[in-house]
């Protein structure tokens, strides 16, 4: 028998705001994060904007002994996890640490501390690399590093799963909690990579936009005139916890996790299946999961990239799962405000989910301009929504052909 997971907490720092209350009146605002790159000269690329998280002081979270060894992706899971510690009123102690864990993830890592090591070990030489490079490099350190300040003891781990990982790390922490392998769980994504090699590496792919002369309409999902995703940084960290530990302690229950399904799209390194049935096969195992049918689907907060082939790919798979239902299902696209967080796009996105439920508004998808004949849902253009959603399907998908859905639920006793 498995046990019902709830959420209990959330956090965020976003290009929209480094708190929940401020991201969610962002959204709902169809407010834009997107500006031209300030962290390095970006004149020479094509693409020269980004959705930057601004005003973020680590010290407002950290002491300076501690920030200077950790990446800025640690840094933003530290202070997301940290809201949503203090939004489940969750107390860690010698009763309970070792049933609470850890799963937070990151599509790329630390590449800035990449590009900062390899300068300095060609122009001073090996003996220059800092010893807190491998610490803040590898991926699993936002999980390792939450453990450490929370006193967090249960199981600890990170996926890594491109644009995928912050809802792969949900779903498994998710698993984790039901299994009864821990009581709760902080889950979620990380990311900060806009740097010179980063932007420049998709620059080259040509996935990014290159509407540089108005950044605040340059992410435009599933609509006609888009022309690639736009990079950001940040994190989303939800509190995933038993229905019976949350109930024993009275706490306030935002939602519902009812089932979390995966695929492969075996197909490509970086183009979704043409077919959309890796997209198929995991909105349909979350439901099997879940134990629900597409009708109970109320809402779906798409992946919605602003690339030609996924959002054409994203509406293909809504079309064949819920048929006639499809178009009359409201998509959001949190990334039109947000931009693309790769490994951090999925926590963010849960924590949009969950509030779409728990506020009655429907975020917009905003610069939603052109109708595209191809993406042919209702994406509720521009303007927020405001109606009463009881179950949402959450959508992420990244490069490798890795899919991964998950089904949220208003909580009900």
């Amino acid at each position: 028998m498995h046990r019902r997971v709830v959420i209990t907490g959330l956090g965020v720092v976003t290009p929209v705001g480094i708190c929940v209350d401020a991201f969610w009146e962002s959204l709902v605002s169809g407010r834009s994060g997107i500006g031209p790159i300030t962290k390095f000269d970006a004149s020479e690329f094509t693409s020269r904007i980004a959705g930057e998280v601004k005003g973020f002081d680590p010290l407002d979270y950290l002491d300076a002994k501690e920030v200077r060894k950790l990446g800025t992706f640690i840094q933003f899971a530290v202070a997301a996890a940290m809201e949503a510690k203090s939004d489940a009123g969750l107390e860690i102690n010698g009763s309970n640490e070792e049933r609470v864990g850890v799963h937070i993830g990151a599509g790329i890592g630390c590449l800035p501390t990449i590009e900062e090591q390899h300068k300095r070990l060609l122009e001073k030489g090996p003996r220059r690399i800092s010893p807190f490079f491998i610490p803040k490099l590898i991926i699993n350190m936002a999980s390792g590093y939450v453990s450490i300040i929370f006193g967090a003891k249960g199981p600890n781990s990170a996926s890594v799963t491109a644009c995928a990982t912050g809802l792969h790390s949900i779903s498994e922490a998710f698993f984790c909690v039901r299994d009864g392998r821990a009581d709760v769980m902080f889950a979620g994504g990380a990311e900060s990579v806009i740097t010179p090699l980063a932007v420049g590496g998709f620059c080259a792919m040509r996935a990014l936009s290159t509407r540089n002369d108005e950044p605040e309409r340059a992410s435009r999902p599933f609509e006609a005139e888009r022309d690639g995703f736009v990079m950001a940084e940040g994190a989303g960290i939800v509190v995933l916890e038993s229905l019976a530990h949350a109930t024993a302690r009275g706490v306030r229950i935002y939602a519902e996790l009812l089932g979390a399904g995966m695929s492969a799209d075996a197909y490509h390194l970086v183009a979704p299946d043409p077919t959309a049935s890796g997209a198929v096969r995991a909105m349909k195992a979350a439901l099997e999961d879940a134990g629900v049918v597409p009708d109970e689907i109320e809402h779906i907060n798409a992946h919605g990239t602003s690339t030609q082939l996924n959002d054409k790919v994203e509406t293909m798979a809504i079309k064949s799962l819920f048929k006639d239902r499809a178009r009359k299902i409201p998509v959001t696209a949190n990334k039109s405000m947000v931009g693309h967080l790769l490994g951090g796009a999925g926590g963010v996105e849960t924590v949009a989910a969950v509030l779409t439920m728990d506020r009655g508004v429907i975020p917009p998808t905003i610069n939603y301009e052109h109708p595209d004949e191809e993406c042919d849902l209702d994406y509720v253009p521009n303007v927020a929504r405001r109606t009463q959603i009881r179950m949402t399907l959450s959508n992420s998908f990244g490069f490798g052909g890795t899919n991964v859905s998950i089904v949220l639920r208003k909580f009900e006793e």
